[in-house]
């Protein structure tokens, strides 16, 4: 077992506007999980895995309930999940998953964020071979052992499980696993009783570029604004 030094942005949203966007990014993966698997958990395990960062975030269940019912409706949105590649300023590569119901609006607005921000959005391919899309399970450590957890879990999937910290600085153990295997992980924690802090699809990049306090500030001014667009879901990159 290692450390897992997740890369992280050098800036965060007001505690009130993250907790907004988290609120309407959850709402959205309802929304495809439903139309997807249907509104059973017991048989939809990416419905189960948004109930599980629904429950990270606080969303209320109240809330949750509403986009299960919306998702159902004959008026509910289609939304089409969407990656767009980019690079930031000094070089640093930018992956920007988004749930949309206008495509045209969306990469006009992704477009004008990147220009404005001093990078460039590039096509199809130009960036994501950079990364590789893994499932990421985030646990309290409370109760596990984790070599033990290490070896009883390599037979499902698990690729990678090591020590971090969270968004407070407490500490947590993180799993890795390769896409492919993200039900098999999911599934085998679900069976041993263990519910993840989070569960989510992740874009982790195979090295990082190192870049000074003053270039960290320019990127993730850049990564600020997409974020706080509605289409945009996630941004990852690779910077060191």
């Amino acid at each position: 077992m290692g450390r897992i030094f997740e890369v992280r942005k050098a800036t965060m949203f007001a505690r009130w506007d993250r907790m907004a966007k988290q609120f309407t990014r959850i709402g959205k993966e309802i929304a495809i999980a439903v139309k997807a698997g249907g509104p059973d958990p017991a048989t939809n395990p990416a419905l189960r895995r948004c109930f599980q960062n629904a429950k990270n975030v606080n969303m209320p269940k109240d809330r949750v309930e509403a986009a299960i019912k919306r998702a159902q409706g004959k008026e509910m949105e289609n939304y089409d999940e969407i990656l767009y590649e980019g690079y930031a300023p000094h070089g640093v590569a930018l992956l920007v998953e988004t749930a949309t119901d206008n495509h045209v609006r969306t990469v006009a607005n992704v477009k004008a964020i990147f220009n404005k921000g001093g990078g460039s959005l590039g096509n199809s391919g130009s960036v994501s071979f950079q990364f590789k899309k893994m499932g990421v399970f985030k646990l309290a450590p409370a109760g596990l052992n984790a070599e033990d957890l290490e070896l009883e879990l390599i037979d499902f999937g698990l690729d990678e499980l090591g020590e971090s910290t969270g968004e407070n600085g407490e500490p947590i153990i993180v799993l890795r696993s390769a896409f492919t295997d993200f039900g098999n992980l999911q599934k085998a924690l679900e069976d041993k009783g263990i519910t993840p802090l989070s569960a989510e699809l992740e874009w982790i990049p195979g090295t990082t570029v190192p870049v000074t306090d003053a270039q960290a500030e320019d990127i993730s001014k850049l990564i600020e604004k997409l974020e706080q667009d509605d289409d945009v879901s996630k941004v990852f990159h690779n910077m060191g």
